[in-house]
This record gives C-alpha cells, sequence and structure tokens, in this order.
C-alpha cells in the first residue's frame, strides 16, 4: 500500500485551511511561534505541521493565554513534552463545573416571575452581575447563565424582599464564596497538584493524571460547602427562631433572677470550651461583659447627642 504525500501549502491555503490571516500567519513566525516554511526556489512551503501548530496556537488563545505564553509552552513542548495531555487538563479545569444548562428570559418573562415591570438599573445591575447576559442584537432577550439563582431572587422578591437588598445580598454572598473557593484552590494545589506543576508543563502521563485527579476532586467542594451551610442554617436558624418566637414560660424569673433555657448545642459547645464545671459561670461572665459593653455604648451615644445638637445651632 502506497503512502500518500504528505500536505502541501502556499501561505495563502494554509491561512485559508487555518482561519488565520496571512499577516497573523507572517507575525507567528517572526515571533518565533511557527516555524519557517521550507523555501523551494521562490516559494514558501507550509506543511501539515504548520497547520497543526496554528490550530494548537487558535486553541490556547480560546483558553485565555497570551502570545507570551504559548511561546514558552509550545518551546518546553517541542524540546519533549506532549501537548494533547496539557490541552486535555486545560479543558478539564476550564470545563463546566455545575450541572445546570443556560436557560433564556424575556423581559416579559421577568415582569412575570417578579410581577413588576424591570427597569433598566435593575437590569444593567443584573447584567453587571452575570445574573443576565445580553442577548446580541436582541434587547428584549437575556440568557440565564443559572436558573437557580435566578430562581432564588424571584421568591425571595416574592417574599418581600427588595430587588435593590436582593443584589446587595448577592454581591456579599459571591464574595465569601470566591473566597471559599480561592483557599480550595491554594489547598488541593498544594498537597495534590504541586508535583504535576513544580518542573513547568506536565508530560502527557502527568497531565492526563492530574485531569482525572481534577474530576475527581470536582464535586469535593460543592458536598463541603452544602454540608457546612447546612448544620450552620440548622444552629443559626435554631438561635434565631428562639430569640424572636419564644413561648411564654421559658423565661422563668425567681428572687429577682431570669432563668433561660440555653440551647443544647450552645451548652455542649460551651462544655468543650471551659469544662462541664464552668459553664454557668462562663455565662454568666459573657452576660455580664455585654451588658457592660451595651451601658458603655449607650453612654457615649448620649453624650454625642448634645454635641450633634450644638453643631446644627
Amino acid at each position: 500500500m502506497s503512502e500518500q504525500p504528505a500536505a502541501e501549502y502556499r501561505i495563502e491555503d494554509l491561512a485559508h485551511r487555518s482561519g488565520a490571516t496571512v499577516r497573523t500567519i507572517r507575525a507567528y513566525q517572526d515571533r518565533g511561534l511557527l516555524p519557517r516554511p521550507e523555501r523551494r526556489g521562490r516559494s514558501n512551503v507550509y506543511g501539515s505541521a504548520h497547520l497543526t501548530r496554528l490550530h494548537q496556537i487558535a486553541d490556547l488563545l480560546d483558553r485565555g493565554y497570551t502570545l507570551a505564553s504559548i511561546k514558552e509552552l509550545l518551546e518546553a513542548w517541542d524540546t519533549g513534552r506532549g501537548l494533547g495531555g496539557v490541552l486535555g487538563l486545560v479543558a478539564e479545569v476550564q470545563g463546566p463545573w455545575t450541572d445546570e444548562e443556560v436557560d433564556r428570559i424575556s423581559r416579559r418573562e421577568l415582569e412575570r416571575r417578579f410581577g413588576v415591570t424591570p427597569d433598566e438599573d435593575a437590569l444593567a445591575e443584573a447584567v453587571e452581575l452575570g445574573v443576565l447576559e445580553p442577548v446580541p442584537g436582541d434587547k428584549d432577550e437575556f440568557l440565564v447563565p443559572s436558573p437557580q439563582e435566578l430562581a432564588v431572587a424571584v421568591e425571595l422578591h416574592a417574599a418581600g424582599v427588595p430587588l435593590a437588598e436582593i443584589t446587595g445580598h448577592l454581591r456579599e454572598v459571591r464574595q465569601q464564596v470566591e473566597h471559599i473557593a480561592s483557599r480550595f484552590l491554594e489547598f488541593t494545589t498544594e498537597h495534590v497538584f504541586a508535583r504535576f506543576l513544580e518542573n513547568g508543563p506536565p508530560t502527557d502521563a502527568d497531565a492526563a493524571e492530574a485531569a482525572t485527579l481534577v474530576r475527581r476532586l470536582r464535586p469535593l467542594a460543592q458536598q463541603t460547602i452544602d454540608a457546612e451551610l447546612a448544620r450552620a442554617m440548622r444552629t443559626f436558624a435554631t438561635l434565631h427562631l428562639q430569640q424572636h418566637l419564644m413561648p411564654e414560660g421559658r423565661t422563668q424569673v425567681f428572687e429577682g433572677r431570669a432563668t433561660v433555657s440555653l440551647p443544647h448545642e450552645t451548652t455542649q459547645a460551651v462544655a468543650r470550651l471551659v469544662g462541664p464545671d464552668n459553664v454557668a459561670a462562663f455565662v454568666h461572665a459573657a452576660t455580664q461583659r455585654e451588658v457592660h459593653s451595651r451601658t458603655l455604648d449607650s453612654l457615649v451615644a448620649n453624650h454625642r447627642k448634645p454635641d450633634v445638637l450644638d453643631q446644627k445651632d
């Protein structure tokens, strides 16, 4: 069976097949990103390796790499490191971290869900936060990257929370979550992925192993947050309920003293902190400290009021 001749291209043909312009191809050559073509008489001849390299560069640019970093990567890979494994690792990291699918919504549907006509300021803030994404060429249609996030906003608004408060809360939550994500990545990089990254671009085998680990670890951050959020919500929801809806009779007064039932979880936490024999003393001291603190705050506030009145006269 005869071998097929290797593909050969003129620069115009290479540009057509790769999607790059002739000017871009020459610029890549000048930067050292693309090997020089073979010279035959008065013509430059490019081969399949040039086409493959152009596709690699385009792929890396789409993934957010700069030309300078692409050059370093390509030089490392040209010295013996593979490219496929690294691209597979990049694809794994940059792939979706949620099972949600992007939805689409119209202004009319937004009005129906929220029960009000969305004003331009509210829409602009939703777009800035990424809750909505404009559809190019259609000012009345939006993409919804996270339908769950939008559904939460709808429910909160239906419960009486103003839109401005919802977006403000989202900004606060996002800041906290981004901090958690950053810490999780630092933690896993230090203890799991450092060995793959400490010597520059990993080999194909190392990159494939790292990609497998990413797939295994991907759900762990979500599972940890779900479990800890459930625990915290259970604890604090109980405290809030007891503070605001405590039935009569839970607080009893004997000879000028009030007896208050503390949550079992609180008592256990204090016992672990100071020992079972010191729980009562600790609660008493903490109560006295809070009373003194509020008394001082009240004295300071009352002292400042005449000053404020004097300034207005």
